[in-house]
């Protein structure tokens, strides 16, 4: 198969693959671009001018800003920054400093590449511009100078707002001029983690430590936007920077960026190539909505955390132990072309995963000017939060027994007002019956003693405890019948005639 061909084949498989990987949402195709980082040639690119979101790899052209103003000298990376009640009440990802903590700047873009804090990225922009909306102005003509062309910043840390967009091939331009125009600060994209006081937080970009020679840059995720990544690797002296968006888990969008990388590094873009400057503008005169897409309201929130970006293994994933090293292995080996682009429809991503990440290195960071006085400062919030924290507890002990003590007061007011229960009306005794015997008493049992017994005159008395129950009748023994029945006629005919004598005496 000649050159032509196969590049076609691959080219055609990307671009399905990027209309299946958007989904519900296949009429939007997710922006991919890969590009030589020396000569800013395009070796692979879909969509790669079109608007879209950028989230937190906005923190990229935050740091390009204050690098830039340290190079022109009006401050240093020593420069302090002091987190606002603004900037503590962004929302996470975060570090939680409390209003008035003071931090350098070099710490500060640590903990903005690392831990992609949104309130620190907001105090940078507050101290640097003297507002947001004046580093946002900043951001701007900034982005101009260099060349990003579709670029409108509002913000320093890429929380969702709808004016706040930019591009494939910005985000390229941009990470090219970080690399270019601040070489000292390279190790800055690639650190592993970091650690503050006893906590250590690792990078969000999956790739550090996973992929072969990935060094670098920045992830990013809100649900209008899906799961972003600026990034770059180097293998043999040559430095290879991909962007992906739009994609929906961070773990497709890892797995797509190093698919594209492998790809980029068994290509050699000829003279002929596009440039970034070269590409064509997009039709599209705003970035496609992907949260209905991206964030279900039927699944889970999905998150962008470092080390729980890629969380299947290749046990995990039902491959063996082998599989696992062959995946390893294959890292520092480019697939084929066409082998590159097989893993780019989310459905064959699925049992794929990146090698193990490497041991984390973590970089200290602190707040205050130094590690001394970071730790006097720590230790005093600390204590702070202790007390604050034992304060509020003891707070909703006292408002539980205060709201116990009214429910009883409440019970007892309502208890004492209640009007007092009438005692139940003893039904009239009934009027004495015949000869002015007075009437039973409603106490009385039906078995009454035999001196309250009405006695009939002249009938014997009955002793207390003497009624009982008639005996059962005897059963008549066989011919009884028969015997009784003349006794019986001769009984009859016998009162006849003394009825008869008594008649005539009269």
């Amino acid at each position: 198969m000649s050159n032509g061909l196969l590049r076609r084949l691959v080219v055609g498989l990307a671009v399905a693959a990027g209309l299946l990987g958007a989904g519900s949402a296949s009429a939007t195709t997710a922006p991919i671009l890969v590009v030589d980082v020396d000569s800013g040639k395009v070796i692979y690119g879909q969509a790669a001018t079109d608007p879209w979101f950028p989230a937190s790899i906005t923190k990229l052209m935050t740091t390009y800003v204050a690098l830039d103003l340290v190079r022109q000298g009006k401050l240093s990376l020593d420069t302090l920054l002091t987190i606002s009640p603004a900037a503590a009440a962004e929302p996470p990802s975060k570090m939680g400093f409390r209003p008035g903590t003071k931090l350098t700047l070099d710490n500060a873009l640590k903990i903005i590449m690392v831990k992609s804090a949104n309130d620190v990225a907001w105090a940078i922009g507050e101290n640097l511009g003297g507002s947001v909306e004046g580093f946002a102005q900043m951001m701007n003509e900034t982005a101009q100078r260099i060349g990003m062309r579709e670029s409108r910043w509002t913000n320093p840390n890429g929380l969702p707002d709808a004016r706040q967009w930019t591009s494939a091939r910005d985000m390229a331009v941009l990470g090219r001029a970080l690399i270019r125009d601040f070489p000292e600060s390279r190790a800055l994209f690639s650190i592993s983690a970091i650690q503050f006081g006893r906590s250590v937080m690792a990078n969000h970009n999956g790739l550090l430590g996973r992929y072969a020679g990935a060094d670098g840059m920045k992830t990013g995720f809100i649900c209008s936007g899906g799961f972003n990544v600026v990034a770059t690797a180097t293998r043999n002296g040559r430095r290879i920077l991909t962007v992906v968006m739009g994609q929906p888990s961070a773990r497709e969008r890892d797995l797509k960026a190093a698919d594209l990388f492998d790809y980029g590094f068994s290509q050699s873009p000829g003279w002929g190539a596009q440039t970034l400057d070269a590409l064509p503008s997009s039709g599209l005169s705003e970035p496609p909505d992907m949260r209905p897409y991206i964030c279900d309201r039927k699944k889970p929130m999905p998150v962008d955390e470092g080390q729980g970006a890629i969380t299947a293994s290749a046990s995990a994933a039902g491959a063996s132990a082998d599989n696992a090293n062959a995946q390893l292995m294959a890292a520092a080996a480019p697939p084929s072309a066409a082998l590159a682009f097989a893993t780019m429809n989310s459905a064959a991503l699925r049992n794929r995963a990146l090698p193990p990440r490497a041991p984390l290195q973590p970089i200290l960071v602190w707040i205050g000017r130094d590690p001394a006085e970071g730790a006097i400062a720590l230790n005093e919030q600390e204590e702070a939060e202790k007390a604050e924290k034992a304060a509020k507890l003891a707070e909703a002990r006292k408002a539980k027994l205060e709201a116990v003590a009214a429910k009883r007061e409440a019970a007892h007011q309502a208890k004492a007002a209640a009007p007092a229960p009438k005692a139940a009306a003893r039904p009239e005794p009934k009027k004495a019956l015949a000869r002015g015997k007075a009437g039973v008493p409603a106490t009385a049992s039906a078995y009454a003693p035999a001196e309250s017994t009405p006695v009939m005159e002249g009938a014997p008395k009955l002793k207390v405890g003497a009624v009982k129950k008639p005996a059962a009748k005897a059963a008549p023994k066989a011919g009884a019948k028969a015997e009784n029945k003349p006794a019986g006629a001769a009984a009859k005919a016998k009162a006849t005639k003394a009825a008869s004598k008594a008649q005539a005496d009269e």
